[in-house]
């Protein structure tokens, strides 16, 4: 069972109408350095992935793993700011979960998975969201404990999203969703499989709020298709010929998502290359406090922009640019920032755990050697 500590906001706490100024600081963020760094286990980053307070003090830390030569991997780090963390990556398995600090169980032999975000659930029961990885597969999983600590697998035949590149997702499906250019595509998909329905045909880069409702929403990454001759074609980009988007989606549940529409994309205001690579939110008495993924695809940099909004639905970008600059070259956030699941409120401070970057996202250049690493910053007040 998470702990929270004495004067933690829940993450999800309850929106409420206001009549107090929703205008947001245009920088109001001290950085304080490096929380996590990589190691040998692999390449660490905490996009996506939630922040927990604990008591006396103490932080976890959900993150991920990668690199070349690693398997993806999802784990924890606890311990004090300052002190190091203890790591914990999470044992997996194909059968039930085993007895460890971390555990997922009923996950195909060789699916890895990546950007998990935990979300408590009533009962002391939790959720575990995460994009899953195997051969042919690349698709948005739950799982559930009763002790948040060995988690299963609810069904991996049937996902919350599935990738484009995923085996359920065919031609005919790819192309209803717009993505025309996969239209011959042919499935590899096992008879026992049911087919990605076109409503959670999506990219990545994912984020799951459970409301004080009771119901969930959801914030993922669509793919809107351009030709070459069109500007926002750029060919250097892993996606060319892909702009990023974000959309919304609502479940009763948190697993039958039925409920999809666009919330932002680029407008005629925007660069021509601007693409919107995340969203991630936070919810606060005022409304929803957004972190969107700012992506300069000409430039190869990734960017926090701060965003808001009352209903999740429609957002206002009063700033368009970098909430919290970049770091100069040889800092290791020089490149990119790519924001956690949430903003955390914690003795009168708001605290932003963030996964810097110091290569391009193409990986074809960098400040040094290429690296990522969690950095911490704070704000005493998030509005003018």
């Amino acid at each position: 069972m998470v702990m929270v500590g004495a004067g933690a906001v829940p993450l999800t706490s309850c929106v409420t109408s206001s009549r107090t100024s929703t205008r947001l600081r245009a920088n109001p963020w001290r950085k304080h350095g490096v929380v996590l760094t990589s190691d040998e286990s692999g390449l660490v980053q905490n996009f996506t992935s939630v922040v927990e307070p604990l008591d006396d003090g103490a932080w976890r830390l959900w993150y991920s793993i990668s690199g070349k030569n690693v398997p993806f991997n999802v784990g924890i780090a606890e311990g004090r700011l300052g002190q190091p963390m203890k790591r914990c990556l999470a044992v997996l398995s194909d059968g039930e979960p085993v007895d460890a600090p971390l555990a997922i169980g009923n996950l195909p032999r060789d699916w890895r998975p990546v950007q998990a975000v935990h979300v408590p659930l009533p009962g002391n029961r939790h959720r575990l969201y995460f994009w899953a990885h195997g051969p042919k597969v690349v698709r948005y999983l739950a799982a559930e404990s009763d002790d948040g600590r060995r988690f299963r697998v609810l069904d991996p035949h049937r996902a919350c999203l599935y990738h484009p590149s995923d085996r359920a997702v065919d031609g005919r499906t790819a192309a209803e969703a717009g993505l025309t250019r996969l239209a011959k595509k042919v499935t590899s998909r096992p008879d026992n499989e049911p087919p990605a329905p076109v409503r959670l045909v999506s990219n990545d880069a994912t984020n799951v709020c459970r409301l004080a409702d009771g119901t969930f929403e959801m914030y993922s990454v669509a793919l809107i298709e351009v030709p070459k001759d069109d500007p926002r074609y750029i060919a250097h980009d892993n996606a060319a010929g892909w702009v990023r988007v974000i959309d919304r989606y609502a479940s009763v549940d948190g697993l039958d998502w039925t409920d999809r529409r666009r919330i932002v994309a680029p407008d005629a205001h925007d660069p021509v290359d601007q693409q919107f690579y995340y969203l991630s939110v936070t919810h606060t008495p005022r409304g929803r406090v957004g972190m969107l993924g700012h992506y300069r695809v000409q430039a190869q940099t990734m960017d926090l922009e701060v965003c808001f909004s009352k209903d999740g639905i429609t957002w206002q970008r009063n700033q368009r640019r970098a909430w919290i600059p970049r770091g100069e070259p040889g800092e290791p956030d020089s490149y990119g920032i790519y924001a956690p699941h949430a903003l955390v409120q914690r003795d009168g401070l708001w605290h932003l755990f963030y996964t810097g970057v110091n290569d391009a996202h193409n990986h074809k250049h960098s400040h040094g050697s290429p690296t990522r690493v969690v950095m911490h910053a704070t704000s005493e007040n998030l509005w003018e």
